[in-house]
């Protein structure tokens, strides 16, 4: 059962972006990243809703924790919690301005029971909502350098989502979370759905990775042609990255593994260079041009 604080909002444009903690989110960064949208927009965000959890969560697994709030101590039980936040309207050429749009932000802990249901709940919600597109985020751990740029898979079951924002069409097989059986109940309801997974290299990935939620943040900018304020993010993985340098350059065995990895990904992309056809290099560099030209119409937090 969805719990409101108040009446349902009125929404424009909007687009669900989902993430849940837990087997889904190495690192926390698929959940930071939903919490960053919250706070660089609106401070923290308009809860509006939220999932009975009795339903859903084992309380010996996931306890509930007892906090300070508003000076009197108070029980926050598990849960997963839905927010607004609208993505203000950046400046086009020549003046001109695009409609905002809002975005819901659907963020949790993985359930421990009736997966089903909760997607169900979930879902209709976000047709209640309005709610045309769905994003999901994840992180997982790999073997991957912390020197190179962050990979983000992104996955579509629509044809028309593969060719409009270089998606691919999922091929995982093997176990999955709470993110894997929500996107396949999206897939069966007609809600046209996203995925992006960051790689967490495996050997640094105490949480928090901003690295990783930074990546995140920037092909959702690319996907749903948004301008979101990260400069303190940058900063911090900027900071995040120098930490883990020096942990390898402390400790000869950290520090040859990285080197190896950094090896064997320079030479997947050398491998891969004489596919780099000119058609997808324009295609980046579009890519590019419109997140420059993004941030140039929009103000970054100071």
């Amino acid at each position: 059962m969805i719990e409101f604080d108040g009446n349902m909002p009125d929404l424009v444009d909007p687009v669900a972006i989902c993430a849940f903690e837990g087997w889904n989110d190495a690192g926390e960064a698929a959940s930071n990243a939903v919490k960053h949208l919250a706070e660089a927009y609106a401070g923290a965000g308009r809860m509006f809703a939220a999932l009975d959890g009795e339903d859903y969560y084992d309380y010996q697994v996931h306890r509930p924790m007892v906090a300070a709030v508003d000076d009197r101590r108070q029980v926050i039980w598990p849960t997963t919690r839905f927010s607004v936040v609208r993505a203000p309207a950046r400046l086009l050429p020549g003046d001109a301005h695009e409609e905002p749009r809002d975005l819901v932000l659907v963020h949790g802990v993985e359930p421990n029971m009736r997966w089903r249901s909760f997607c169900e709940e979930v879902l209709g919600l976000a047709r209640d909502l309005g709610v045309g597109q769905i994003i999901t985020l994840g992180a997982y751990l790999a073997d991957v350098p912390h020197t190179r740029p962050t990979p983000v898979t992104g996955t579509s079951s629509d044809e028309a989502y593969q060719a409009l924002f270089d998606v691919e069409p999922p091929t995982y097989e093997g176990p999955v979370g709470i993110t894997g059986v929500f996107q396949e109940a999206c897939h069966h309801a007609g809600i046209p759905l996203m995925s992006f997974w960051a790689a967490v290299p495996h050997y640094v990935a105490h949480p928090p990775v901003p690295k990783a939620t930074l990546a995140l943040l920037r092909r959702l900018e690319d996907v749903l042609d948004l301008s979101v304020p990260t400069k303190r993010l940058a900063e911090e993985a900027q900071s995040w990255e120098a930490g883990v340098d020096e942990l390898a350059e402390n400790d000869a065995e950290v520090g040859e593994y990285v080197r190896t990895l950094e090896e064997q990904r320079d030479n997947e992309d050398a491998a891969d260079s004489p596919e780099a056809s000119g058609e997808a290099i324009a295609r980046e560099f579009e890519r590019y041009l419109r997140r420059q030209e993004r941030r140039r119409g929009s103000s970054e937090e100071g």
